[in-house]
């Protein structure tokens, strides 16, 4: 392969060269015909100038052609270190994936991983200062998503117009938790650190997080069957707080447990179906 490229820069230059060659004879000879019509004295002078134009043309030649030499090696290099980064980072990635999932976040080792990734240590602390940064590179950006999505479903119920609510309200919220369930496969193995390995983060919280935000919405939704009329009776806070936090354990159980996408899209809607006919009862709709 080596002798092969080397092969071809030299053919290139000889082509190069050639060209070079023919451009210069035929604008000398264009040259010398001039030199000759003024008086055979020019002849001299037009010489020293051609030999002082050739002498910079190769000049010029040579510097482009070692700085574009120069500055290739030092591309290919680059991209080579920037390809053998990826590989390390991506091992990296990939042993702490398996070793959260194994240990959880708290008795996990940043030296256990090091040494499944085949790198130092050290090394490893040149991509994350600590175990937390480690873990939040393995499923921040899935966290964020899921919790982002869920809040848009909230708003987007939320801006329907009063009266058009109570149609709505398994549409929409459906909808979103259909889109999760999807992802959440695509992503299963950095869900399942969120769900079961991420006591000790900030991780830890999601259904925390989620119970909270589906309270309010929930709270903003008896709001509005008051305005429209139809009041549902008190209810109790405890118990609202159960209920809802049951609904997303038992959503989230479908991703611990693995199950067939097909079988968990058809458990979320018997689930769905459940918790509306459910709450459609205790709020006396």
């Amino acid at each position: 392969m080596g002798k092969t490229k080397n092969k071809k820069r030299v053919i290139l230059v000889i082509v190069f060269l050639i060209l070079l060659a023919i451009y210069i004879a035929v604008t000398v000879r264009g040259e010398y015909l001039q030199a000759l019509e003024i008086g055979e004295q020019y002849v001299e002078v037009f010489k020293q100038n051609i030999k002082y134009k050739v002498g910079v043309a190769l000049v010029n030649f040579a510097i482009l052609y070692i700085a574009t030499y120069i500055t290739t090696r030092f591309i290919k290099r680059g991209l080579k270190m920037s390809n053998e980064e990826k590989t390390t980072l991506q091992m990296i990635l990939s042993a702490a994936i398996q070793e959260f999932l194994e240990k959880g976040f708290t008795s996990a080792s940043l030296r256990n991983i090091a040494k499944k990734a085949g790198v130092t240590t050290g090394a490893l602390y040149g991509y994350y200062d600590s175990k937390e940064d480690l873990f939040e590179a393995l499923v921040g950006e899935h966290y964020n998503f899921l919790l982002e999505r869920f809040c848009k479903a909230q708003k987007e119920f939320a801006e329907i117009p009063p009266e058009e609510q109570p149609n709505n309200l398994t549409s929409t919220s459906g909808e979103c938790m259909y889109e999760m369930l999807l992802y959440a496969y695509e992503h299963l193995n950095e869900f399942k650190l969120i769900l079961c390995c991420s006591e000790g983060t900030r991780f830890s919280k999601l259904i925390d997080e989620m119970v909270e935000i589906e309270t309010k919405g929930t709270h903003d939704y008896l709001a509005v069957l008051e305005k429209i009329g139809r009041p549902a009776p008190p209810i109790d806070e405890r118990l609202e707080h159960i209920l809802i936090t049951g609904m997303f354990n038992t959503f989230f159980e479908l991703i611990i447990h693995e199950m067939p996408l097909e079988e968990a899209k058809h458990y979320l809607k018997e689930m769905r179906d459940f918790y509306t006919a459910g709450w459609m009862k205790i709020m006396g709709q």
